[in-house]
């Protein structure tokens, strides 16, 4: 499940429509996800607030936004 959430989060971030600011919050919640030090549920809330505040951008696209719920979902399913 994590690593469908990390492929998710590489394609917007290699997206060129997503905002510069946004691409380096999707890479910080890459990186969070791969730590290997971290269980689970702390990487997953770290990722999840980050991308709550992701959500709440108001220079994102309709399609990023949804894209960012979906791997809200597959992160809240863990």
């Amino acid at each position: 499940m994590i690593n469908s959430a990390i492929t998710t989060l590489n394609e917007l971030k290699e997206e060129t429509t997503t905002p510069k600011n946004i691409k380096e919050k999707i890479q910080n919640i890459i990186s969070i996800l791969q730590n290997t030090e971290d269980e689970t549920s702390i990487k997953k809330s770290k990722a999840l607030e980050i991308l709550e505040q992701i959500s709440n951008e108001n220079n994102i696209q309709p399609f990023l936004r949804t894209q960012i719920w979906n791997v809200v979902s597959i992160l809240e399913t863990l």
